[in-house]
């Protein structure tokens, strides 16, 4: 029997180490992945640490639920090695994504198509082993998708960041098409949702970023203006950008600074977006929904339909590329820790 080797955290908070097991048979409608490409998530932190921070000390715990030695990572490109007898149309050698969104098949969720929001999931690197590994076992071939001409380290990204991104945009609707758009954090997920904007919009988006490097990459590749929200002026600034105050705000850091940036500046009828997950708390005026009309919505990664739509976007050359470095993945806990520290630009992406 062949060995797989995997990155994996044996409690929460300690640092990853190699691990060799067997490598599993696919039985039933299995299908056995070896992983060439690996994307590191910002919520692969959170996963290690084993909790959220929801502010004022608390902690939304998510410790637990998984089995431990775990394997993180859930942006997996790779190709199939191996089939279970029900899998139908997976043919070994053939190139593939991984959606890793996967719930119970049974709930209401799941019924209508939204397996991602499902109360019992089975979340690929979340819930069961990920990515962060030479192999991975996908439940379905419905969760395999060809991703062709789009370049190999790049592809499993669009399984995470990418819709994450896609999803965002699409619940601001048609003022995604037709207003100015602020984006709160150019990190993995932000920059997707920079070019899933600038794909869609006829107005280049406005940035908020508190890194200068990433401002002047927003900058340099079309956005409207770009602002570091620790400068006492930006407020102003995003308000003469956006002629007072934006109709639609995607936060892709999800801090109380950045959520109260994002809310803060929107118009009449304006909708802020809530995608990312730093932590903490806001206290907001009730008053200020009713007499202002505006309204926050919280988005979580995107369902298997949206995965497609997006994926044929990019693979029509629509969306431009975001910034990829690979490492190898015995790197992984050294990836993590400079991702928490701020210093990825773009997706860090592990290759075993």
């Amino acid at each position: 029997m062949s060995r797989m080797r995997r990155e994996v955290f044996n409690d929460y908070g300690v640092p990853l180490c190699e691990a060799m097991s067997d490598v599993p048979a696919p039985k039933g409608s299995e299908v056995l992945v070896r992983v060439g490409h690996c994307g590191v998530c910002h919520s692969d932190i959170h996963l290690h640490e084993g909790y959220f921070d929801l502010g004022a000390g608390r902690k939304l715990e998510l410790a637990g639920g998984r089995p431990l030695p775990f394997t993180l990572g859930h942006e997996i490109e790779g190709t199939i090695e191996a089939a279970g007898p029900e899998a139908k149309d997976a043919q070994a050698g053939r190139r593939v994504v991984v959606y890793p969104w996967i719930g119970c098949g049974s709930c209401a969720f799941c019924a209508r198509g939204e397996e991602h929001l499902c109360l019992k999931p089975q979340q690929i690197g979340i819930q069961v082993d990920g990515g962060y590994a030479t192999h991975v076992m996908v439940p379905h071939p419905r969760y395999l998708f060809d991703y062709d001409p789009i370049p190999a380290p790049l592809a499993g990204t669009y399984m995470c960041s990418g819709v994450t991104a896609y999803s965002a945009v699409e619940k601001l609707g048609a003022v995604a098409e037709d207003y100015p758009v602020l984006i709160v954090g150019l990190g993995g997920v932000g920059m997707m949702g920079f070019s899933f904007l600038k794909a869609r919009s006829k107005y280049p988006p406005i940035v908020v970023e508190i890194d200068a490097k990433k401002r002047e990459y927003a900058l340099a590749n079309g956005a409207a203006a770009a602002f570091d929200p620790n400068d006492p002026a930006s407020r102003k600034g995003i308000m003469a950008a956006s002629n007072g105050g934006v109709l639609g705000a995607i936060d892709f850091v999800g801090s109380d600074k950045s959520a109260t940036l994002g809310f803060g500046s929107l118009t009449k009828g304006g909708k802020l977006v809530l995608v990312g997950l730093i932590g903490g708390e806001i206290k907001l005026p009730v008053p200020t929904f009713p007499l202002k009309g505006v309204s926050i919505l919280g988005s979580y990664v995107g369902s298997l339909a949206e995965a497609k739509a997006m994926l044929a976007l990019v693979r029509a050359g629509r969306v431009p590329p975001i910034p990829v470095s690979t490492r190898p993945l015995a790197e992984a806990q050294a990836a993590l820790e400079d991702l928490r520290a701020g210093k990825t630009v773009g997706r860090t992406v592990l290759v075993p």
